[in-house]
């Protein structure tokens, strides 16, 4: 890979796709190219460039078209995209917007606006990989942190499953979707903290061991802040043991005050737990569990409607 970056760029003009590709490459820069919005596509998502420049108007799918495609794709999302185009049409650019461009280059396009641009966006993309590979890192310590006890193996898949098929229930949007599905990896992320010893314990936690176990939550919240990218899911990793009635821990938040992503973790979280072998009982049967999860709610631990509509996703799957 170049050390300055790697760029596609995309024209169906050939003199165009030329003198764009000779000037980066002046600029050390290492260039893909493509002569339509389908190739452009194809290289954007097996290469991995850290800049895609775009003609707007190219045959078949045009600039704006590519750009809303990677967009939308989720392993092309954050992958800076700049539109090129030789009109300064307004109806052009608010297109180029709504499909998510970064930025605009008009032709003919200026060197040293080209160079310029060109480098802040490496950089950006580069800051956002670093992100990127911190998260990755913190997922696999959720899985990790699962392993080392055999009774939650497949937990972290399991609430992520469950927690993302009731937040779609529910008609969240689909960046809480996500979130729910990021948080259900690293929920209990903070268990790292947390001796072996309590975590394969075979047996109830005393009422001092319980204490320590407790700290997990703020433990992983602590965590999460070092990573930007993981700020969405430090509400979930820290709330996740709240209780409606204020019985529960870390903060002793109570009704609304629970953040409503942890609310809705929380009810599934207790779901995977109940009818999950422990050292101390066997798994309760799905209607077993159903029925302590709607006296646990009667009781006040969790929002009863909440408890109700997972129950009834559980049902229809």
């Amino acid at each position: 890979m170049s050390e300055a970056g790697t760029v596609l760029v995309a024209d169906d003009h050939d003199a165009s796709l030329r003198g764009l590709r000779d000037l980066l490459k002046r600029g050390d820069y290492a260039v893909w190219t493509a002569a339509n919005g389908t190739d452009a596509l194809r290289i954007a998502h097996d290469e991995r460039p850290d800049v895609v420049l775009l003609d707007v108007i190219m045959p078949g799918l045009s600039g704006v078209d590519v750009c809303a495609e990677l967009k939308r794709d989720a392993a092309t999302c954050l992958t800076p995209v700049v539109l090129i185009s030789g009109t300064q049409e307004r109806q052009l650019r608010l297109a180029g917007l709504q499909a998510g461009a970064d930025d605009f280059l008009n032709k003919p396009v200026d060197t040293e606006e080209l160079y310029a641009r060109i480098r802040s966006l490496v950089r950006l993309k580069r800051l956002t990989d670093d992100m990127e590979s911190a998260e990755s890192l913190f997922l696999t310590l959720g899985r990790i942190i699962e392993a080392r006890d055999p009774y939650t193996e497949g937990h972290c898949e399991r609430l992520a499953r469950y927690a993302t098929a009731l937040g779609t229930a529910l008609e969240l949007q689909q960046n809480d979707i996500a979130t729910l599905y990021r948080g259900a990896f690293v929920h209990d992320i903070g268990k790292i903290g947390i001796p072996d010893a309590l975590l394969l314990k075979k047996g109830r936690l005393t009422s001092s061991e319980f204490d320590v176990m407790k700290r997990h939550p703020v433990i992983g919240d602590e965590l999460c802040r070092t990573v930007r990218s993981l700020e969405p899911v430090r509400a979930i990793v820290r709330h996740h043991h709240e209780r409606f009635n204020g019985t529960g821990y870390p903060d002793g938040l109570t009704g609304d005050q629970i953040p409503p992503l942890a609310q809705i973790v929380t009810v599934v979280d207790v779901f995977d737990a109940l009818t999950t072998d422990r050292p101390y009982r066997r798994a309760l049967t799905r209607a077993g569990a159903s029925d302590t999860l709607r006296a646990e709610a009667s009781a006040g631990w969790y929002a009863l409607n909440l408890v109700e509509t997972f129950l009834d996703v559980l049902r229809a799957a």
